[in-house]
């Protein structure tokens, strides 16, 4: 059994804040974000890992849903839950808020996303996503994982 990867870039753009940073971070402020999702598994029929839009579709949707245009914080971050709170909604829209279970730094964003999210999303595709690299600047980026 021959195990071949595949890469999929997702970018999206979302505002967080590093609770606790010693520096500019521990303000709100935002990112355009690039991931890249490593897919593995065996060919199938076809000759692929998996179609690179059902990557899209499933992990891309999920950040769509979540994460792209909103804010994510730490659940424990009350002052930047209550400010983010303070947006009032209009027109139907609600700010989007995402809470983690730990400070949403690039490199937790990162082994969140390769052993929290991205497993429940590939169930039962007989894929799995081995790792997950983010971007956070043009100069900086964080890998992760997945835990085995």
């Amino acid at each position: 059994m021959k195990i071949i990867t595949a890469t999929r870039r997702i970018q999206f753009c979302c505002g967080h804040r590093v609770m606790l940073h010693e520096s500019k971070c521990a303000h709100l402020h935002g990112h355009n974000y690039v991931a890249f999702f490593t897919a593995s598994a065996e060919l199938d029929a076809v000759g692929r890992v998996m179609d690179f839009s059902a990557i899209k579709t499933l992990i891309g949707g999920w950040i769509d849903k979540y994460w792209d245009h909103g804010f994510i914080l730490n659940k424990a971050d009350e002052l930047g839950i209550k400010v983010v709170s303070i947006f009032e909604p209009r027109e139907g829209i609600v700010q989007k808020l995402y809470l983690m279970p730990t400070n949403p730094t690039a490199e937790n964003m990162a082994e969140y996303l390769v052993n929290t999210v991205c497993p429940s999303l590939m169930k039962g595709t007989g894929v799995e996503i081995t790792k997950v690299r983010i971007w956070e600047t043009e100069n900086c980026y964080a890998d992760a994982e997945e835990d085995r």
